[in-house]
């Protein structure tokens, strides 16, 4: 088991990976109103392993990742009679932890809450940095806030309940954290894709360890996004322009994302062919899609909706080699040219 902590303007946060769920009743206060805000595929699963709380429950898939379920929950906690010093415990994946994480920071001006994170994106990236959000007419993330989590537990035995394309979905993030900060752990990552795709516990641990360190690096830095922590947003220009068009897993999307950013890449920072070449094939290995699925115009019509836009430019993330990234502003006549070039 390791524990990792942010640092943030809301407070700190604590990461534990390796913990179980069973043991979520000592993360908790022990006076004020426990509530539990799950989906109904973890209630089903998990629902006889929460400790005795109320439970809110919510829907599944992103069509539930709107102020519509926020308000769900506000009226439930209205109901309840919770006060502000209720605390709302999150378990399920990236999209309870995000939905619940925005209700908790806004319900009464904010009540504390944690995640218990149930899938493997959880666990390396949603739950954890204390960007929580819901999408907007249709546009990823446009309505959020930055607040910490007091802890996130990652119960990696819990992942073992999961399909094989959420697992996927985490092992995009994955690769992600290892192309922008550490070749090392890119290089094992291209060594374990055996264990991985067992989700051998060991090496499960490891890798999600070494996503959270990352992660919880970066925020320390930089929680608000306004200089490092937007290296984390890696194939997520095209990825969220992806997924908002096709209705892709966001992994999935971020995967396709990433592979066409390597390609922009090239032209802007030199990063080597060959290196393009092997992060589009540990993609692959580990199931992920690599090939754009619409056409250029309809992702430059989704960018220009993307809310880190700056006028007529975005911050966009490069790899100069594996293991290193830099940010550079690009606009989006440049993309659109790059992407009718090369698509």
């Amino acid at each position: 088991m390791n524990t990792l902590r942010i640092q943030g303007q809301s407070g700190p946060s604590e990461i534990v990976v390796g913990e179980r769920i069973e043991s979520l009743s000592a993360y908790l206060p022990s006076d004020g109103r426990i509530v539990i805000v799950t989906d109904t595929n973890v209630e089903r699963l998990h629902g006889h392993r929460f400790p005795e709380a109320e439970v809110i429950t919510i829907g599944t898939g992103e069509k539930i990742k709107t102020l519509e379920s926020v308000a769900h929950i506000y009226r439930e906690l209205i109901r309840l009679e919770a006060d502000r010093f209720t605390f709302l415990v999150a378990i399920g994946g990236g999209l309870v932890c995000d939905v619940a994480g925005f209700a908790a920071s806004t319900y009464m001006r904010g009540i504390p809450y944690g995640f218990v994170a149930t899938t493997l994106l959880a666990q390396v990236d949603a739950s954890v940095g204390g960007k929580n959000g819901v999408n907007f007419s249709g546009f990823k993330n446009m309505v959020g806030v930055f607040n910490q989590p007091r802890f996130v537990i990652c119960d990696l035995e819990l992942l073992a309940t999961l399909p094989s394309h959420e697992v996927a979905n985490g092992l995009a993030e994955i690769v992600k954290h290892a192309a922008i900060y550490d070749k090392d752990y890119f290089d094992a990552i291209e060594a374990s894709v055996p264990l991985i795709e067992q989700l051998d516990l060991g090496c499960i641990e490891d890798v999600v360890h070494r996503s959270v360190v990352i992660k919880a690096q970066v925020v320390n830095r930089d929680e608000k996004e306004a200089g490092e922590r937007r290296k984390l947003n890696f194939g997520h220009t095209f990825g969220h322009a992806i997924e908002k068009c096709t209705g892709l897993a966001h992994g999935e999307a971020v995967s396709i994302g990433m592979v066409i950013a390597a390609h922009f890449s090239n032209q802007v920072t030199g990063f080597p062919r060959r290196e393009r070449e092997r992060l589009e094939k540990l993609l692959k290995r580990l199931g992920l899609p690599t090939a754009l699925p619409i056409a250029p115009h309809d992702i430059l019509q989704a960018l220009g909706k993307d809310k880190k836009r700056q006028g007529d430019s975005l911050h966009f993330v490069c790899l100069e080699n594996i293991g290193r990234s830099v940010v550079r502003p690009v606009t989006l006549a440049e993309l659109s040219a790059f992407l009718t070039a090369a698509f």
